[in-house]
């Protein structure tokens, strides 16, 4: 990885070598993740990765766990010029359009190749509507597939009825609804809180996000379901990017386009390390019984409808795109 960062740079510095030297412009670039998440390590080596190749031209200072503004409040920061540039995870915003849950249908993919043939078929559509909410994304990284977590052991969707649920987008919201659970809105920053103190009980998520926020000291089973996997999106405000520069939009395509290999290595890379971490911890990490899966499928397949019910022709389009890639 330290190769990586190298050749980000080296990219980015041949970039700039003929940009003069002078007072830069300071980015605040806002993370919901905490630092060590492999999401905010990929941003901020991005970050540094810019502000090395433009020669300082433009400095971008990172700001995660949620610090500067929110992870529900990122966007719309980016979207209004609150802040130049952010990274957030779209499908949280699902209620603006359904477009934006593409990556939540549950049970369409359960890999990383499936799901990159579903993220091409989804990305022109993707980035046609941020274009008309005044923004543009730089990169996209994946996070690992999605897994069930519990304070208890779950055998089927009846065991999951009434649990406290943290959800984090429509789909999760939706989740909790078709199996009886009670579902609480919960930022990633949150999630450590929460379950000590009981606000939620469980959640669907990666191995990723509850090996950060250490949850085996408040929660008991993790369940490998493959639900889905969806991405955060490094996203700049476009009245900010048109007056960039060629020469260091260059460098920042260049650094972006090296922090999104990155960061689908390290999402690969971190599936089987934080579930093992987990197991470390104490968790009981497994897969899903056939009786659990099976529950879960039927559910998956009411939200898959109800999504293309709600994206219209243009869910209709990413699906029979992806299906045609297969």
């Amino acid at each position: 990885m330290k190769k990586m960062t190298t050749t980000c740079v080296a990219l980015a510095t041949t970039a700039m070598m003929a940009l003069p030297a002078m007072a830069g412009e300071k980015w605040d670039l806002p993370m919901a993740y905490s630092g060590s998440n492999f999401h905010s390590v990929t941003g901020a080596e991005f970050a540094n990765c810019v502000t090395t190749g433009t020669g300082g031209d433009i400095e971008i200072t990172t700001h995660p766990s949620g610090s500067l503004f929110a992870g529900g409040d990122i966007k719309r920061a980016v979207q209004t010029g609150q802040v130049p540039i952010g990274e957030r995870l779209l499908s949280g915003h699902q209620n603006e359009s359904a477009i934006f849950g593409w990556d939540s249908i549950p049970f369409l993919v359960s890999s990383f190749d499936e799901h990159e043939k579903l993220y091409a078929a989804a990305l022109p559509h993707v980035q046609e509507l941020l274009a008309e909410q005044n923004m543009t994304m730089l990169y996209s990284v994946p996070w690992p597939p999605q897994g069930l977590y519990f304070n208890k052991e779950v055998n089927s969707v009846a065991d999951m009825e009434g649990l406290k649920f943290r959800s984090y987008n429509n789909a999760t919201a939706r989740m909790a609804e078709l199996t009886k659970m009670l579902p609480v809105s919960i930022e990633a920053a949150e999630i450590s809180q929460a379950f000590a103190t009981g606000v939620a009980e469980s959640m669907v998520s990666s191995g990723a996000t509850g090996y950060d926020r250490k949850v085996w000291e408040s929660l008991s089973h993790f369940y490998s379901v493959d639900a889905w996997l969806p991405r955060n999106y490094m996203l700049v405000n476009n009245d900010v990017w048109a007056d960039v520069s060629e020469a260091n939009k260059n460098v920042i395509n260049a650094c972006a386009g090296m922090a999104e290999y990155a960061g689908t290595w390290r999402a690969k890379e971190y599936t089987g390390f934080t579930l093992a971490g987990l197991a470390a911890g104490g968790m009981t990490v497994q897969p899903a019984g056939d009786q659990l899966m099976s529950d879960l499928r039927e559910v998956g397949a009411t939200m898959a409808a109800e999504w293309l019910e709600a994206a219209g022709d243009t869910g209709q389009a990413i699906v029979d795109a992806y299906n045609a890639a297969q």
